[in-house]
């Protein structure tokens, strides 16, 4: 399952890990809430990396937008 880390709005454990969604859905999940915060921060990391390669790549031509 992929889940879109902008819907996350917390993490409980109590003892399961429980992810609450902005839509109000509760999803119990195997991983610890650290591991859960660390991907996300990874994702949003790749992104703001990658964000700007991506827009010079656009301006210069060699990838379409």
């Amino acid at each position: 399952m992929v889940l879109n880390a902008d819907l996350i709005e917390h993490i409980d454990q109590t003892p399961d890990t429980v992810i609450t969604l902005t839509t109000g859905q509760k999803l119990t999940v195997l991983e610890e809430p650290g591991e859960i915060v660390g991907r996300v921060v990874d994702y949003r990391r790749a992104i703001a990396v990658s964000g700007p390669v991506l827009a010079r790549r656009v301006q210069e031509g060699s990838l379409a937008p």
